[in-house]
């Protein structure tokens, strides 16, 4: 079967050593740190059987191209790849995706009836593989299992025909199917994933507001799309969105964002202040990825706005140093947490929810494209802004 593969150099930066979790030319938790080189291929390789019992085969038929598919393939000026996390090459990239059962393990439960999957059920899927057995999955937290592998990034992903997937990591997508018929289903299915990082970043790591409340979003990528529209949902009455990109701010405001701002033309702090009658926000949300270049318009807010006890939740991956100034923090009793991933708590089944309840996030993809053009506009997502979600279909 076709697959979008990429290959890298193991070649760790001098100053680095590895880690206990990482496998020498194999696996690594610090990507950047570690592979050199990348390049994207569209190959012909095995198709994937089922192994257990408990394993679905899946047909993709949707697969959206996330970040850090991007900056997977995209190298610093020594070479290294841009994606701080967990990463093994080769590897199939994609794990934002949708597709429909084509074979099942007798024991592979779907949750909608409690028995084993059955052909023909359209599903999305997690990608954190999540081991269930370690201390951190046994305490609730599966994002950030001790043993933790993830689709796309070192376990071979969705940019491919078929993929193998246990059936603790799928959800089921009937549900979307009155809202969004025929292949529609497929594609809201595969924002499913992106959709529950930014659920679990605002509701479950950041405390979720209450209605009534402001928030800011820093960054009008998806995920940040996501939250403007989850946000919303949850009942903030000031949805306000930081973004260069007119086609994003448009998209925020066609899904939930009261407010927009182009911090490239206007004072960020001075609008969200203007906007709050000077209160500020219950929830900041730093989805950029370049917190140490924006942090101080986050700080300026805070300390300026009459409001107390906001969070500050980072989502967007960066491997880098933010100049913060305790102080801020300490006055006005705010708080910073980290949000990883997407799994448990809910997360996925309530986003589906949301979505069969009206909160289309399909206006985000701006176009689908085939598996072949997948390393085209892995290439194209690293400078154009205007382009939001790109997604493969597989007809």
């Amino acid at each position: 079967m076709k697959a979008v593969r990429l290959h890298a150099k193991w070649d760790p930066r001098p100053e680095f050593k590895l880690g206990p979790k990482d496998v020498e030319g194999k696996v690594s938790w610090l990507g950047s740190k570690t592979w050199r080189y990348p390049e994207v291929k569209v190959e012909q390789i095995p198709e994937p059987k089922i192994q257990r019992s408990t394993e679905v085969l899946i047909k993709v038929r949707a697969c959206g191209i996330c970040g850090s598919d991007v900056h997977m393939a995209q190298s610093d000026e020594n070479g290294y790849i841009l994606y701080p996390g967990l990463t093994g090459f080769p590897t199939v990239l994609g794990h934002e995706f949708s597709g429909e059962v084509v074979e099942a393990g007798k024991e592979a439960i779907n949750r909608r009836t409690n028995k084993p999957f059955e052909p023909g059920e359209p599903v999305t899927s997690e990608e954190m593989l999540w081991c269930g057995y370690c201390r951190h999955c046994a305490d609730g937290f599966p994002n950030h299992c001790e043993n933790l592998h993830e689709l796309g990034f070192d376990v071979n992903g969705a940019f491919a025909e078929y993929i193998v997937v246990d059936a603790r990591y799928l959800w089921s997508l009937r549900e979307l199917e009155e809202m969004y018929p025929g292949e529609k289903t497929f594609l809201a299915g595969s924002l499913v994933e992106p959709s529950s990082v930014a659920y679990n970043a605002v509701i479950e790591r950041g405390g979720g507001i209450r209605p009534g409340d402001n928030v800011v979003i820093f960054g009008g990528g998806p995920i940040g799309l996501a939250a403007c529209a989850i946000l919303k949902k949850a009942g903030g009455v000031k949805v306000i969105l930081s973004e260069p990109s007119e086609v994003r701010r448009k998209m925020a405001e066609a899904i939930g964002a009261d407010v927009t701002v182009n911090p490239l033309k206007e004072n960020v702090v001075e609008a969200v202040l203007d906007c709050t009658q000077g209160m500020g926000a219950k929830l900041y949300l730093e989805a950029t990825g370049i917190p140490h270049l924006i942090w101080k318009d986050i700080e300026e807010i805070i300390w300026r706005a009459r409001g107390i006890n906001s969070t500050v939740v980072i989502v967007a991956r960066a491997d880098v140093t933010i100049p913060l100034t305790a102080e801020v923090f300490q006055v006005k009793r705010a708080q910073i947490v980290g949000s990883q991933g997407h799994s448990g708590h809910g997360n996925f089944p309530r986003v589906i929810s949301l979505m069969a309840s009206g909160m289309d996030m399909t206006k985000i993809i701006s176009k689908t494209v085939s598996l072949e053009e997948v390393p085209e506009y892995l290439v194209r997502l690293q400078t154009d802004k205007d382009l939001v979600k790109i997604t493969a279909v597989h007809r």
